[in-house]
């Protein structure tokens, strides 16, 4: 189905704020070796740093489907990215004052704004994908991912240059939220248009969770938490790793992370093609055994080049997973919202007991061993697809409607 101009506007408006989301994380990920040196923070304390971030992601991810019904797609992403970008300001502030609360608590604000503006975009972006009827899904957690190539980037420059942590975030956060304004002005709410057309009980609110009930949104939700584990322990720890791990400098580890989000951009850039020549089931089944294949590598490997190698195929591996499972689970009549908040939330939990458990392991074995446990849920993920048997939709039967 051809687009119209207004379809295009709103498609692209969608991307651009995930390129900005994925590069306001990917900025403070890069900036974690400078940020644990000056707090002078050990690994496990690390960890609970991290767990701010985590526990304002779940209770973003939980409140946004309530928000999203209330306050509609377009209100919604707006009031995630101001707390998103509050809390990056927060954050820089408590970096100059090397004050962990303050760090804390800028963290959780950016969760939190997070999860809004992740839900609010995932969901209007779903409800364009049934207008349209083709995938757009992977292309715009694509675009999430070139973020996060450029949030890297712009860490490893910063880096070099020796800029403190609490002026790069802070330029940032200034640049994003002008840049936001505009883009936000062409999300034109179909999803709540699409609730209210099609006039149905379930579209009507309802807590995330509810959505379980469906085993089919439970199983794709347990796939979502083994690859988003896989994704979320390299954005928070990977940096680290390298310099713990490696002996890499603070420089060195930030360019290494960029590796990782190139590998994920490229996948994430491929999936639609990737999607007209293999189904839907065959993606996911190779998305865990690369993710694997990668965290493997990474836990065993002896010199810094196949490090390199194993952290690309990490990033390629863990690109596809969790934005497959959104775009299956937005799928179907009734409520989208709560479906694709539902399986994001099992993705989240992955990220809430992530950051403090590795941090936990890596304090005691190091971080090289603290990712054994994201490896098992790789293969857990693989393991899983043999019970997951969703129909074989390819892109043309997207377009074309089931063959029956």
């Amino acid at each position: 189905m051809l687009e119209n101009k207004q379809e295009r506007v709103q498609r692209r408006a969608l991307y651009a704020l995930f390129v900005l989301l994925g590069m306001v994380t990917s900025s403070w990920v890069s900036r974690t070796p400078a940020l644990r040196d000056g707090l002078q923070a050990s690994t496990e304390q690390m960890g609970l740093i991290l767990f701010g971030f985590a526990t304002g992601s779940m209770l973003g991810i939980l409140s946004a489907n309530l928000l999203v019904e209330r306050l509609h797609a377009r209100r919604a992403a707006g009031a995630g990215m101001g707390v998103n970008l509050l809390g990056v300001a927060l954050l820089a502030v408590g970096a100059g004052m090397a004050s962990i609360p303050v760090v804390v608590a800028g963290f959780m604000l950016f969760g939190v704004g997070m999860g809004w503006a992740d839900i609010a975009v995932n969901v209007e972006a779903g409800a364009l994908e049934r207008q349209q009827q083709r995938t757009l899904m992977t292309t715009l957690h694509g675009s999430f991912s070139l973020g996060c190539v450029l949030g890297a980037l712009l860490g490893t420059g910063m880096a070099w240059l020796h800029v403190p942590v609490l002026w790069h975030l802070l330029g940032l956060a200034v640049m994003a939220a002008v840049l936001t304004v505009p883009l936000l002005r062409h999300v034109d709410n179909l999803s709540a248009q699409a609730q209210t057309t099609s006039g149905t009980q379930e579209a009507k609110p309802g807590f995330v969770l509810m959505a379980f009930k469906d085993p089919r949104v439970l199983l794709i939700g347990l796939f979502a938490l083994g690859l988003a584990l896989a994704e979320g322990a390299a954005h928070d720890w990977l940096p680290l790793l390298m310099v713990d791990g490696y002996q890499f400098s603070s420089a060195q580890g930030t360019l290494i992370y960029l590796l990782f989000t190139i590998g994920v951009t490229v996948a994430r850039l491929s999936g639609q093609w990737l999607l007209q020549r293999l189904t839907r089931l065959q993606l996911m089944r190779a998305s865990a055994v690369l993710g694997g294949v990668g965290l493997l590598m990474v836990i065993c490997a002896q010199s810094a080049l196949w490090g390199g190698v194993a952290v690309v195929l990490w990033g390629l591996g863990s690109a596809l997973g969790f934005p497959l499972a959104l775009s299956a689970a937005a799928e179907g009549e009734g409520n989208s919202a709560q479906r694709v908040g539902a399986v994001a939330v099992l993705g989240y939990v992955a990220i809430l007991v992530g950051p403090p458990a590795l941090g936990f392991i890596g304090e005691i074995w190091g971080l090289r061993l603290a990712m054994v446990p994201v490896l098992f849920a790789c293969c857990a993920a693989l393991v899983l697809t043999f019970w997951f048997r969703p129909q074989p939709v390819r892109v043309r039967e997207v377009i074309t409607g089931p063959q029956r």
